[in-house]
């Protein structure tokens, strides 16, 4: 496969036999990344789960303590009260029957996430195979079909991060901006890595953690030492 001159100038920073220490895989990510705009910095973390059983599925939610650098537009289903409370969160479109007319009809989809009440998923559940697909359909194991709408809404504009776990068993997930500081991204990653560890399947055998990798947008990927999770939430127990 042909790579860019400026890719193949980055890899070679890379030692691709080493595992970094977090702090040190940040700076060196930075470096091997040559792209003129701020790159997102996204995250690859491959388990040791077979995903095809439903006892080994990893999913979740975190709100990363230094968001994610994106603008996120979100819409909310609700009526009345909570459709109110919605708005006055910073929801950027709020409905009911009306919203869902609009995006049956209309193929509106001008939004990034979206967060339900619970009474209204029997009128969301009509847009499945329009939502589902683009991963967009609420989901209450991730805290996105809620009566805490204002809480819900200033989670996701905060910098809340969904995942799971895809058919090889690996998590991807955005964490920051290159223009983030060292620290900030270090925090980030530790926030999801936590939460990942505390959600391993008991059912999860050997190896939990395989390997990590940071990388930007356009950058070489830069291999982290999963033992900086500590050895005890890697290995069975």
């Amino acid at each position: 496969m042909a790579t860019g001159k400026k890719f193949s100038a980055a890899s070679k920073l890379v030692n691709s036999d080493k595992r970094y220490g977090l702090e040190e895989g940040i700076a060196l990510m930075k470096k091997a990344s040559f792209a003129k705009f701020d790159e997102s910095v996204d995250i690859a973390v491959r388990l040791g789960v077979n995903p095809k059983h439903a006892d080994q599925m990893v999913r979740g939610a975190v709100v990363l303590p230094h968001g994610t650098g994106k603008v996120v537009r979100v819409a909310v289903f609700a009526k009345g009260e909570k459709a109110r409370e919605a708005q006055e969160a910073g929801a950027d479109i709020v409905g009911a029957e009306d919203l869902v007319e609009r995006i049956q009809k209309d193929n509106f989809l001008d939004f990034d996430q979206t967060i339900a009440t619970p009474d209204m998923m029997g009128l969301v559940g009509r847009l499945g195979k329009v939502l589902g697909p683009r991963g967009l359909m609420p989901n209450p194991k991730v805290g996105t079909v809620t009566f805490d709408v204002a809480k819900a809404v200033k989670e996701v504009k905060g910098g809340r991060v969904e995942f799971r776990v895809e058919k090889a068993g690996i998590i991807h997930a955005r964490i920051g901006k290159k223009s983030f500081s060292d620290g900030n991204l270090k925090e980030n990653t530790m926030a999801l890595l936590d939460l990942i560890i505390k959600l391993k399947p008991s059912s999860a055998k050997g190896t939990y953690v395989k390997s990590i990798c940071l990388s930007t947008t356009m950058g070489a990927g830069v291999r982290i030492d999963p033992t900086i999770l500590g050895a005890a939430a890697l290995k069975e127990s």
